[in-house]
């Protein structure tokens, strides 16, 4: 069993982790529109040349859909963490 302080703590560093991952995933949703953008709406006239380009376009939407992926179960598993925790208290 831990004790009072060391929950408070291991807790607080959870929440740290999941700001931590929050902040290192937002390039996911930021290459998936943008990937979106250029498929959809931008009709080969995107306001950036590389945005034309099919290859890379294509290589945006499978990379800011993996970031999305490895965010969302690094998440899951953080938040299970501290949910264990705090039905501990």
């Amino acid at each position: 069993m831990i004790n009072e302080a060391e929950k408070e703590q291991q807790l607080k560093e959870i929440s740290q982790k999941i700001i931590k991952v929050q902040v290192m995933g937002a390039i996911g949703p930021i290459l998936l529109g943008l990937a979106l953008y250029a498929i959809f709406a931008a009709n080969g006239d995107a306001f950036h040349p590389l945005l034309n380009n099919m290859d890379v376009v294509y290589s945006m939407l499978i990379t800011g859909a993996a970031i999305m992926l490895w965010e969302f179960i690094v998440f899951i598993g953080l938040v299970k963490k501290r949910a264990s925790l705090e039905k501990d208290n």
